[in-house]
């Protein structure tokens, strides 16, 4: 079964496992899956992946072996890495982009809405301040959604902030790959718990292309050389 996954940004398993994910290479555990306990997990959507993520390194995988399924995700005794690469500046857009999905509920700042949609850095900082004001000064009957729409934004400002960290920070790479991909998951997340279904159908499909196009181009590239 192909589904998703989200590795750190080593692109080593975790919980004290530490096995490297080659593409093209297969894993493999032994004894029964069980859901959140044993096994090796992927989710069929990439959002659901995106809950899940450790760090900000996708991958494309296929799974099989004695399938366990949940809601969400699904774990079985084998997984093979298809192709993948890190994703940090994809999902800092991608949560730029969702917070905009939802600008409409809560008529935001000029500045919040030029930061999102530029993740202009120099920005960053104002359009937080103003997207934090608005989040606390919202009254009347809207005020939930409106709420929760000042929350993408402000959200959206903490992951482009994280993910600037990602780049500088060179000798804590994986601690903070694992921030911007959190970081950038809770706007996605927001924005989609407040829309409805179609909107995340919407958010998943966005995402779904952003990855797979930055791989066709990866792949373009290699075969160029």
């Amino acid at each position: 079964m192909l589904g998703w996954h989200f590795s750190l940004e080593n692109r080593r398993l975790a919980y004290s496992d530490d096995r490297e994910i080659v593409p093209g290479e297969t894993l493999s555990v032994q004894g029964e899956p069980a859901l959140c306990r044993h096994g090796l997990h992927a989710s069929r959507s990439i959002l659901d992946a995106l809950q899940y993520a450790p760090g900000s390194h996708v991958w494309r995988v296929e799974v099989w072996g004695d399938l366990e399924w949940g809601d969400d995700k699904f774990c079985g005794l084998h997984r093979k890495a298809l192709w993948g690469f890190d994703a940090a500046s994809i999902l800092e857009r991608f949560a730029r982009l969702c917070a905009l999905d939802v600008a409409r509920l809560w008529n935001p700042p000029d500045l919040v809405v030029k930061f999102l949609r530029s993740g202009d850095p120099e920005l960053r900082q104002d359009a937080f301040r103003l997207a934090s004001r608005a989040y606390w000064e919202t009254k009347g009957e809207a005020y939930a959604r409106a709420a929760r729409a000042a929350n993408a934004a402000i959200n959206a400002a903490r992951a482009a902030a994280d993910a600037d960290r990602a780049n500088a920070a060179t000798n804590a790479a994986t601690n903070a790959a694992l921030h911007a991909a959190h970081a950038a998951a809770n706007p996605a997340l927001h924005a989609a718990r407040a829309a409805n279904a179609a909107i995340r159908e919407k958010q998943r499909r966005r995402l779904t292309s952003m990855i797979c196009a930055t791989s066709r181009k990866s792949q373009t590239q290699k075969e160029k050389r």
